[in-house]
Parts: structure tokens; sequence; C-alpha cells
């Protein structure tokens, strides 16, 4: 009964019915709902806690953590692990990625990475650090995504988070900036040029900006 309660549970979870980040209905209400015992309960939610997708807050509730056990595998994985580790395997992902959008991208692909370009851009000179992370992330999401490949661009998603937490607050040198950001618009060229050899080569150069550019930092 707990194994088949956690699959129910987990279709509310992948479904969206429980979205990430809210609490989930209390215990009792669950025994209710569901018409099963209170250890069945349980031992279903401890299962979903065990894997990651909920997250136990004593005095508060349950909540979702997320909505998929590869991400919460993942993230744990990325955050035990070597920035330089972690800064290879994007490398990797992104420079196959980024081949595969230059041959497979459509033009709403283009339009929405010119649009995060500018957006890049514009915030460059913030000084708010974890506003040009995060931009920067979106960015390479959005590269990834146009691959079309669904499973590699879930995977990505959850290792730029990774990326983005171990160096959203590296502040880089005016010159180092300014490199980055003609990497990013030489990728998007190749990209719209259906350049699958110079968009692979743009990706792997920005991936070793950003390694120069932390190691300067430690």
């Amino acid at each position: 009964m707990s194994a088949q309660l956690v699959d129910t549970l987990r279709e509310q979870i992948t479904s969206g019915a429980w979205p990430v980040g809210t609490r989930i209905p209390a215990e009792h209400d669950l025994v209710e709902q569901l018409g099963v015992g209170r250890t069945t309960v349980r031992e279903a939610l401890g299962a979903l806690v065990h894997l990651g997708l909920l997250e136990a807050r004593k005095g508060d509730g349950t909540y979702v953590r997320t909505s998929s056990e590869m991400h919460s595998v993942l993230m744990r994985r990325a955050n035990t692990s070597r920035r330089s580790d972690v800064l290879e395997l994007r490398a990797v992902l992104e420079e196959y990625a980024s081949g595969l959008a230059a041959l497979r991208r459509t033009e709403d692909d283009l339009n929405r990475l010119r649009h995060l370009l500018d957006e890049a851009e514009a915030t460059a000179d913030s000084p708010e650090m974890a506003a040009i992370a995060e931009i920067d992330t979106r960015f390479h999401q959005a590269v990834v995504s146009a691959s079309g490949n669904t499973l590699l661009t879930e995977v990505y998603d959850v290792l730029s988070i990774a990326v983005t937490e171990q160096i959203g607050g590296t502040l880089w040198p005016s010159t180092t900036a300014a490199e980055h950001s003609l990497l990013h618009r030489r990728l998007v060229e190749a990209i719209a040029a259906q350049d699958e050899v110079g968009a692979r080569h743009c990706a792997t150069e920005i991936v070793k900006l950003t390694e120069t550019g932390t190691e300067r930092q430690k």
C-alpha cells in the first residue's frame, strides 16, 4: 500500500498539482482524502522525503522541494563535488548542446537568445552580482533548450543552478567581463548562422573564461 501511495503522491508533485515550494495537505487530511491508514501515509511521505521530492519542516509541515528526483540527486552530487569538476562537466554539456542548437534552433529560439543577450548586456554593469549570474544562467539554459534534447536540458538546468550557487558572487575584472560578453554574442551569431563548429568553440571558450575568472578570486 505504501509503495502504491508513493506513486500516487509522486504524481501529485510531477503533474504540478502540488507545485514546488508549497505545503502539502496535513497528514490527517491525507488519511481522510486517500482512505488509507496513518502509518501508510507516514511511510509514503518518508520515502518521498528520502528521495528529495519533499522536505519536512519541524513544526511547519511538509513542503514540495522539487518535482524531479533527478534534480534532487544531481544537486546533491554537484554540491559535494569540486568546482572544477562541475565546470568541466558543464563545458562538455554546453559544447555539445551549442552544436545541436546551431543545427536545430528555431526563430523563436533565436529571438529568445537575442532578448536574453540584450538583457545580460544591460545588466553587466550592475553592482548586484546575483542578478548578473541569474540572467547568465537563463541565457545558457536557453542555449541548451534550443538543442531540442529535453533530457539534456533537464540535466543541464540542474547543473547550471549548482554553478550559479558556486560562482554567483564572483566579481570579475572589467576586461574579463567584456570578453565574456563578446563571447556570448559570438555564440548567438554562430547559432543563428547554423555554424555548429563555431558554436561549440564559443561555448567552450566561455566556460574556460568562467573558470579562469573564478580562479583569480581564490
